[in-house]
């Protein structure tokens, strides 16, 4: 009986052991799919991954992986007329494609100057060099949004690249004053967006069509071009009216205009009522102050009163002064264009605190920059007019379909 008790107990723990063999042998593996990329597997490689640093130079970079001086400069000798390795940036990334074996020995170089294009480096018998570029596609996106904040605040939560805010801005430097956007104000944009490879997201790439609300009132833009052989673009509304005017609206961007032209003011440092004959916006100490328009510096220098100031003749009509400037970055006789920096927000002269203000001429006599009714630039021709709304409408009419949304 006790032989027959002593098997059943072997035979328990063989069975116990045999099943903690069988379940020891079945691996807990994980499918690993094989990545492929620059026309290479990678699962045939040892791969490594960097991006170059200061002090490094190509060859630097592959002599760390074993090769002589003398190996190296035979290499950048064969491949200098089909990669110029002078070009190697800080920041930019490389890949090794290296043997699985124990040498690890360098088979491939690869270098991304860009998102967009790679060099491939063939260091193997016969060095050769090829460039590959990326497949670049456009998608086409309508977003539609509140203003709750800045402009650009609104666009990344819409998941926007920050570029498109400047884009906007740009073209409606001239119709819309920028300081007066009140929150809950609608706007909406069709723009493209590139991918890299269909997948690698690059940027904003153009506006196609857009309106933001100004004053209870919806402006649009449509980027056209009346002569097409030229290409050169230019943004209307939907009449067909040019969004750019001469003058910009101000010599600021995003600021807070704390005093406006007026006849009767009391000055905050002379503390006596006399007449202001500008307009002041407040900014930071060191803010880009921008030329309005087109034109040639009549004066740049300083005053007792100006403090460092420049003063701009853009036609026999109209000239504009830029006052309390902490720096004056042209000279006189000077051409300058519009939006050009001429200078940097300051509180030099009599000022209390930095800010620039900002004077205007009509046929030599001071007036309120704000109320003048200021010319378009290249109106658009009546024979184009019927190829723009064709263009117009379909963009227009996506727009409004989500203007109320």
């Amino acid at each position: 009986m006790k032989n027959i008790f002593s098997l059943i107990i072997v035979l328990i723990l063989l069975v116990s052991c045999n099943q903690s063999e069988t379940l020891s042998i079945i691996p807990d593996k994980k499918f690993v799919p094989e990545v492929e990329k620059f026309g290479f597997k990678f699962n045939d490689f040892n791969v490594l991954h960097d991006t170059v640093k200061r002090g490094d130079s190509f060859g630097s970079i592959i002599e760390n992986q074993n090769f002589g001086d003398k190996k190296v400069y035979d290499i950048v000798n064969k491949v200098k007329d089909s990669f110029n390795v002078r070009t190697i940036r800080i920041g930019k990334v490389f890949t090794f494609l290296r043997s699985k074996d124990r040498n690890k020995k360098l088979k491939y170089f690869v270098y991304q100057p860009d998102r967009g294009s790679y060099y491939v480096i063939d260091l193997r018998d016969s060095i050769t060099v090829y460039k590959k570029t990326r497949p670049v596609t456009y998608k086409l996106r309508t977003i539609t949004g509140k203003l709750d904040g800045s402009l650009s605040e609104a666009l990344s939560k819409k998941g926007v690249n920050a570029t498109l805010a400047n884009k906007l801005t740009k073209i409606y430097a001239w119709s819309i004053d920028f300081f007066k956007l009140r929150k809950g104000d609608r706007f909406g944009v069709t723009f493209t967006e590139r991918y890299i490879d269909d997948t690698i997201y690059d940027g904003v790439d153009s506006l196609k069509a857009s309106f933001f609300e100004y004053k209870g009132k919806l402006i649009y833009a449509f980027p056209f071009a009346q002569n097409e052989s030229s290409g050169k673009t230019d943004y209307y509304d939907d009449q067909g009216k040019a969004l750019k005017n001469f003058f910009l609206k101000a010599p600021l961007k995003f600021v807070n205009i704390t005093s406006h032209f007026t006849k009767n003011r009391f000055h905050p440092v002379q503390l006596r009522w006399k007449a202001h004959k500008g307009t002041d916006y407040a900014a930071p100490t060191g803010t880009p102050i921008m030329t309005t328009a087109v034109g040639i510096v009549e004066q740049s220098g300083y005053t007792a009163g100006n403090g460092n100031f420049v003063k701009v003749r853009h036609d026999k009509t109209y000239e504009t002064q830029y006052l309390h400037m902490s720096k004056i970055l042209v000279r006189k006789g000077q051409r300058v264009t519009q939006g050009q920096t001429i200078g940097r927000v300051g509180s030099t002269g009599l000022a209390t605190g930095p800010h620039v203000c900002y004077r205007f001429w009509k046929n030599g006599v001071q007036v309120d920059a704000l109320k003048l009714q200021l010319p378009n630039s290249q109106p658009m021709d009546s024979k184009n007019l019927p190829r723009f709304i064709a263009q117009m409408k379909p963009l227009k009419r996506e727009l409004d379909s989500i203007a109320h949304l």
